[in-house]
């Protein structure tokens, strides 16, 4: 049997609701937020006593989603946010922008960071890497021929 769909990617943070605000400018809609707690929560996880809060954010096109999570208990164990993209394990989030420039100035208002810079990827795309909120790494690609390339 193969893969159905991918249902969500998830990322851990400390402020939701700054979380919340800032892929809402990206352009994600917030589809809901709630506690999550009980039984099957921890045998899921195999965390024991888990309480988290989730938010689940969606792509304008519908078919991705972002599960931003803030855990309650048990407390948070690493902090993998400010690695750099040669780290192992989870390494960024990408998605595909209309107009890359736009993009980074209104995030940039919400405190995300250029990373390096913006690059073009020969006649395909034009990319960047930014800190989003809570240092954790965001891909932004533009395909080219969608807007004129500044």
């Amino acid at each position: 049997m193969t893969v159905k769909r991918m249902d969500n990617v998830g990322i851990v943070v400390e402020d939701l609701d700054a979380a919340i605000a800032f892929f809402a400018e990206l352009g994600l809609e917030l589809e809901g937020r709630a506690p999550i707690e009980g039984d099957w929560a921890d045998g899921v996880t195999g965390l024991r006593d888990m309480r988290v809060e989730i938010a689940m954010m969606r792509t304008p096109d519908g078919h991705s989603r972002l599960e931003l999570s803030r855990f309650l208990a048990p407390p948070v164990v690493a902090d993998h946010r400010g690695d750099p993209v040669n780290a192992h394990g989870y390494l960024r989030v990408m998605f595909t922008v209309e107009d890359i420039d736009d993009t980074l100035a209104r995030l940039g208002k919400r405190g995300a960071e250029l990373v390096g810079e913006v690059v073009r990827y020969g006649d395909t795309y034009r990319l960047c890497y930014i800190r989003g909120p809570e240092g954790i790494l965001i891909g932004l690609a533009q395909e080219l021929g969608q807007r004129a390339v500044r």
